[in-house]
């Protein structure tokens, strides 16, 4: 069996009960806890170590090595998984976007988007899938005011507020 590797922990122990008390989310609270805990040596193996902080094994091994190779902020930093999408392409995004933003032909909801990008570009979506993208990506809500008619008299509308 293999030695396992030593990590050098460069951060003091005061430094890393300070740096405790600051985090918000429990699983960086758990990775402070891991370096306290190796530094002060107080579970024999990384094992008991490992259950005692209720994660797998290789969780903490991949701290640790994120630790070794980048430091402290990068083990603690929140790193987004931003990955592009591989059924809408740029061309459907950008169609996507004109129709979101028209205000004479906008979609009806959510289905109605799912019609058009099929009809316009022979791709098939799932619903759900469509609306979390147009909601991430154009802020769209279901439940919201129509937009105004694009035949409305403005003079007309002037006149009703001034009377009311």
């Amino acid at each position: 069996m293999k030695n396992p590797v030593e990590i050098v922990i460069k951060e003091s122990v005061l430094e890393l009960r300070k740096l405790r008390l600051k985090q918000k989310s429990l699983s960086k609270q758990k990775r402070v806890d891991c370096l306290l805990y190796l530094k002060t040596s107080k579970f024999k193996t990384r094992q008991k170590l490992a259950n005692y902080l209720s994660v797998h094994i290789r969780t903490q091994e991949r701290w640790l090595v994120k630790y070794r190779l980048h430091g402290l902020d990068y083990l603690l930093a929140d790193s987004s998984k931003v990955r592009k999408s591989k059924i809408i392409t740029q061309e459907i995004h950008q169609g996507l976007e004109a129709k979101v933003n028209s205000s004479d032909a906008s979609f009806l909801g959510y289905w109605d988007a799912q019609q058009w990008v099929n009809a316009q570009y022979n791709v098939q979506i799932k619903y759900h899938w469509l609306r979390q993208y147009l909601i991430k990506h154009f802020k769209t809500k279901l439940k919201t005011p129509r937009k105004s008619h694009y035949k409305k008299d403005q003079q007309a509308v002037d006149a009703f507020l001034k009377t009311s």
